[in-house]
């Protein structure tokens, strides 16, 4: 993007900035604790759970934890409560659960309601299904022979399909029957209808069955995982601790086969689609097209630079390619791949002309056109009105910090901005389009809620947290400036800045720099943030300037931008995290001897690795579950910015931490969980070993049996307590 563009787009921000320097605020804020923070709930968001449109267009229903309530789009007003848990009249054989979703069936006559959910990995689990008969005002229990995965309604509402136990069932809702798809699912072997870790974590895929529109087959994955490699991690706490084991594939190491099948109904028969000879690949998405007899599917390579979608006849299996694209560096699974009901053209979006803008194409595979263009990147796809032929999407156009709600016809014409403030917007339309719920948020404003017609003019203000507002004022939390810094070559990278609330230009603060860094992702957003934002503006009502970058291949600026790291994992960010260090440092109210630096996943890799090579800048540095050497995290991830360890060795350990052990001249505190399965606790190990090696002193805190989000119970309030006082000790 062009940098004046951004730099217009930034300023608009930095009203309480003047000369690089923030001007201090008249009242003393609200002492901010961690316990509020982490334990009380003080600065609790209220927005809306399980929101869902109608049918009709004219109704929405959300979820409480008593009830699903219908309301009315046009007014914004409650109108009936459709199903009461545990209600006095209701048919429930015994009292429910506390409800954690509920899906429709397609005549809005039957809801599926899911609760006890039981988690397997970070993503995914099973729970406990039950049917609720809105006519008859019944309550039917249907997992009976065990919990279940991913229970879906059939488009005509007479059955369900689910998962249970690496195998796929059907279940006939009238007589509840169960019928075995599949008998050869087996842990750590063969997986049916859902998707093993890897396609969980990185493709983000847990669901593995599709109904086709006619209710009459089922197409689903098989994964023959038996010879990925297995990860064996202890769980502690009985006499004798625990193996759990679970296949995850390494950087280099062999992936699952992945076949595609289609089941049909009525001859209990299952077809296998020839996905090609070559067996190493992957097959991230597919989805039935608006023919019930045509599945579509994506092909991607090892390497993920090569993409096809390919046409299926779900009778004969013949396939027919559809769309390619190749990249020199990858190609990302799309986000937006829908087909239209008119049931002749699809809607994609692509990287291809430098930035993410969405397409369309007919079914023969031919470009219709380019419908979004410029120098910003589209995020996602909120709706589409094939009546008007117009799209609703979210994009990055007035900055890259922004998230921006516009209207487009399918001619790529008479464009609209339905915001009217700069920030980041989401929104929820209603089925035709006719209205959305609209949730906006700013750096420093909590979220809104309002209620529109499908020209954006405003309804109703369906919640303005308005008493969180009056809190974050309160306390002084609502303090983020925005601005541009220069790394070493001079490109301009994105930052935010939270200064104590008595900030005084003539004295000096210590800095802490937050960091993620990761490909693609984006930390300096002009949104409401989470805990950590509260968190950032105790440490500076205790006298330190907290800030974060986005540096050179992170998203929001285009494929250019995030791609200049590929092969090289780690060089660029480390350079650009020294650089912020230093561009800070050389401000005056900077306390250039005391700098520190934070980072969880990525960023405690990239908090390591700048702790390591820029020992001469940063003093401080946690590192929360890093990544110590990509050699021993997931290939899908791994390769898809390093190629194989058989193909880069140098990308892999040119910047590993476990290489630069010896550097350390500052103060250090390791953080990981033993349960972690994403990125492994042997990361730990083997850094603690090269540490112990060079003769280098640290501090470290296990947490035994928490995953990579390290939390439940008391953890996280225990976790912040550990850095704070590290922090405050040793920055």
């Amino acid at each position: 993007m062009k940098k004046t563009t951004m730099i217009a787009g930034l300023m608009l921000f930095a009203s309480t900035i003047s000369g690089g320097v923030a001007v201090a605020q008249n009242n003393a804020p609200k002492e901010i604790t961690l316990e509020d923070v982490w334990a009380k709930g003080t600065f609790r968001v209220s927005g809306f759970g399980g929101l869902t449109s109608m049918q009709d267009g004219e109704h929405y229903t959300v979820l409480t934890r008593s009830s699903i309530d219908k309301y009315s789009y046009r007014t914004g007003e409650l109108v009936a409560t459709i199903c009461a848990f545990n209600a006095p009249g209701t048919k429930s054989a015994k009292p429910m659960p506390v409800i954690e979703s509920y899906v429709f069936d397609a005549n809005e006559q039957q809801i599926l309601l899911s609760a006890e959910f039981e988690p397997l990995y970070r993503h995914s689990g099973v729970s406990t299904y039950y049917l609720y008969d809105i006519q008859k005002g019944s309550f039917t229990c249907l997992t009976k022979n065990g919990k279940q995965r991913l229970t879906t309604f059939s488009p005509d509402g007479k059955m369900v399909a689910f998962v249970r136990d690496n195998n796929l069932f059907i279940m006939d809702l009238a007589s509840l029957k169960e019928t075995q798809v599949t008998f050869d699912g087996k842990l750590n072997h063969v997986i049916n209808g859902t998707t093993d870790w890897v396609y969980e974590e990185e493709f983000a895929i847990t669901q593995g069955f599709y109904w086709s529109p006619d209710s009459k087959k089922i197409a689903f994955y098989r994964f023959d995982e038996s010879k990925v490699k297995q990860y064996n991690m202890q769980l502690w706490g009985d006499l004798y601790p625990q193996d759990n084991n679970f296949k995850y594939p390494k950087a280099g190491e062999d992936n699952s086969v992945v076949d595609i099948m289609i089941y049909d109904l009525a001859s209990a028969k299952t077809l296998k689609l020839n996905t090609g000879s070559e067996r190493d690949q992957y097959l991230p998405r597919m989805q039935w097209t608006k023919d019930a007899n045509t599945l579509a599917y994506m092909h991607m390579n090892r390497l993920q630079n090569d993409m096809t979608i390919y046409l299926a006849d779900a009778t004969t299996g013949a396939i027919s390619q559809l769309y390619n694209e190749k990249c020199g560096q990858y190609v990302e699974v799309p986000d937006t791949w829908m087909f239209l009901q008119d049931g002749k053209h699809f809607l994609i979006n692509s990287e291809k002309d430098g930035f993410n803008h969405l397409y369309m194409y007919d079914m023969q595979g031919n470009q219709v056109r380019q419908i979004t263009s410029g120098e910003f990147d589209v995020v996602s796809v909120c709706a589409i009105d094939e009546k008007k032929q117009q799209i609703y999407y979210l994009s990055h156009e007035s900055s890259p910090i922004n998230k921006d709600l516009y209207v487009i016809d399918f001619k790529g014409k008479k464009k609209v901005n339905l915001g009217t403030k700069e920030g980041t917007y989401s929104a929820n339309f209603s089925n035709g389009c006719k209205y959305f719920i609209q949730m906006f948020s700013d750096a420093n404003s909590a979220p809104v809620y309002t209620l529109h017609d499908g020209k954006g003019k405003l309804v109703k203000v369906l919640e303005d947290n308005a008493a969180l507002q009056k809190k974050m004022k309160e306390y002084g939390a609502n303090r983020k400036q925005f601005g541009q810094l220069a790394n070493a070559n001079g490109t301009l990278l994105n930052y935010y800045m939270i200064v104590p609330p008595d900030f005084d230009s003539t004295k000096v603060y210590p800095l802490l720099i937050y960091v993620y860094g990761g490909p693609g992702n984006q930390q300096v957003n002009n949104t409401y943030g989470g805990a950590d934002f509260y968190w950032y503006h105790m440490l500076s009502q205790k006298g330190y300037v907290v800030a974060c970058f986005d540096g050179r291949g992170t998203g929001g600026r285009g494929r250019e931008f995030k791609m200049q790291t590929y092969k090289n994992l780690g060089k660029m960010e480390c350079e650009d995290a020294i650089a912020a260090a230093k561009w800070f440092g050389q401000k005056k109210w900077i306390d250039a001897e005391r700098i520190g630096i934070w980072g969880w996943s990525f960023g405690g890799y990239l908090s390591t690795l700048s702790v390591l090579k820029g020992h001469d800048v940063f003093k401080s540095a946690i590192a929360v579950a890093p990544v110590t050497t990509w050699r021993y995290y997931d290939n899908i991830y791994t390769e898809r910015f390093l190629q194989r360890p058989q193909d880069n060795p140098q990308g892999y350990d040119e910047n590993s931490p476990l290489n630069f052990a010896h550097l350390l001249d500052g103060n250090y505190l390791l953080i990981h969980g033993t349960g972690d399965d994403n990125v492994h606790f042997q990361n730990c190990t083997d850094l603690v070993t090269a540490l112990e090696k060079a003769d280098k002193q640290f501090e470290m805190r296990i947490y035994p049996n928490k995953n990579h989000s390290i939390y439940g119970g008391n953890t996280r309030l225990n976790l912040y307590k550990l850095m704070t006082d590290f922090i405050l000790r040793k920055l």
